[in-house]
């Protein structure tokens, strides 16, 4: 698994564009009108051997966020290996599409 930072340049690849952010400052001011992703940090898995840690995974919640469906972005999101649909929602006529990676 990469980096944080690979993480983001992978994110802005699908996107096009650099408009991905990573646990923005609530004073963050975004523009939804072509599409944004943000994500965090949400769970992290520990494997164990001999009672001793030996390999840690984090999970991020990814959220695509837009006016408009753009299945191009949807299914490069959901051709990532480890990540999984978890919802859709509405909020402030803002489309979101949420996924769970292991990364």
């Amino acid at each position: 698994m990469g980096s944080r930072l690979d993480l983001q340049a992978i994110l802005e690849g699908i996107l096009g564009t650099r408009k991905v952010y990573f646990q923005p400052k609530t004073n963050t001011t975004i523009d939804y009108s072509s599409g944004v992703i943000i994500y965090h940090r949400d769970w992290a898995m520990t494997q164990f051997a001999t009672n001793r840690p030996y390999r840690h995974v984090l999970r991020y919640q990814v959220d695509y966020i837009s006016p408009k469906q753009n299945e191009t972005v949807l299914k490069a999101l959901l051709d990532l290996p480890m990540c999984i649909y978890d919802r859709f929602h509405t909020a402030d006529d803002l489309n979101h599409d949420v996924f769970k990676l292991f990364f």
